[in-house]
């Protein structure tokens, strides 16, 4: 089992994070970030991925913290299970429709680290959640799961479509990305390592 379970406390937040790339059940989100938990939840879904989040954030300043960091420790957790990336097909690309928006994630667990993210949102907030956020969360996932990490809305004008489709396209993309192909022999790349 691809799994891992990662314990993170900073005078900002306080994390506890399990994940388990070949289970699909439990899903559970508490970050205190309702629409954070909603697009957590359908991240996961989507990657067909079990994974459950605990945090107790600053949220009296706001949620930047405990978006970024629950962003930091997936990535640590997303690259632990992963091991040496043995037999995966290390790429993954989806685009995802919802209603007028369509977005696109493509990805790389290339091991080197780097974000494209060509969005921004008209709507500033949406519950708790500041909209620029978003980036933030995908910026500190790429980082820490060093993965090479491609996003775009081609078009739409509901800023929660939007982000949506994001969430989404990231999780079927991931999950493209990790599953282990028979064809593949050993590490997928010509340098022997990712």
């Amino acid at each position: 089992m691809r799994n891992s379970s990662i314990k993170r406390k900073t005078t900002e937040t306080t994390i506890d994070l399990t994940l388990n790339l070949d289970a699909q059940d439990p899903v559970e989100i508490r970050t205190g970030v309702g629409f954070f938990d909603h697009m957590l939840t359908l991240f996961a879904r989507h990657a067909r991925l079990s994974l459950v989040v605990q945090v107790d954030g600053d949220l009296e300043i706001d949620a930047h913290h405990t978006v970024e960091d629950v962003g930091i420790v997936l990535g640590q957790a997303l690259l632990e299970a992963l091991g040496d990336k043995a037999g995966i097909n290390r790429y993954g690309t989806s685009f995802v429709p919802m209603d007028e928006a369509l977005g696109c994630c493509s990805l790389d667990l290339s091991g080197r680290s780097f974000l494209v993210f060509d969005e921004s949102f008209a709507t500033p907030i949406l519950g708790n959640f500041e909209t620029e956020l978003t980036e933030e969360f995908f910026r500190a996932l790429a980082f820490n799961a060093r993965m090479t990490l491609h996003l775009k809305v081609l078009y739409g004008s509901n800023t929660h479509h939007k982000i949506e489709s994001l969430f989404k396209a990231t999780g079927r993309a991931l999950r493209e990305a990790v599953t282990i192909n028979p064809e593949i022999k050993g590490i997928n790349s010509t340098k022997g390592l990712l």
